[in-house]
């Protein structure tokens, strides 16, 4: 899993999402803009985040783990029964 690299500054924070209220575009394959990282924080449940590119890459998301989402990869989340979480943002 990749991490934040030093240098980028939080600017945004998704709303609180379930697995009732997560948007359909977050489970099928999507990228983040140019320059843009995100965070994704599990606050309960588990989410099993899957990066795409370069290789496919499964990682199981908690609230003991949180997912870096790198600009411009692409990727897709799969809930993992109850769940809440949201996403930050840097640059």
């Amino acid at each position: 899993m990749k991490t934040l690299p030093s240098g980028v500054a939080y600017y945004a924070r998704s709303p609180k999402f379930s697995d009732q209220s997560i948007p359909e575009n977050l489970l099928d394959s999507h990228r983040t803009k140019t320059m843009t990282w995100a965070n994704i924080v599990v606050t309960q449940g588990r989410i099993l985040y899957r990066i795409l590119e370069p290789r496919i890459e499964e990682h199981e998301l908690s609230p003991d783990r949180s997912g870096v989402v790198e600009p411009q990869v692409p990727h897709e989340l799969e809930v993992m029964g109850d769940v809440r979480f949201h996403l930050e943002f840097y640059r």
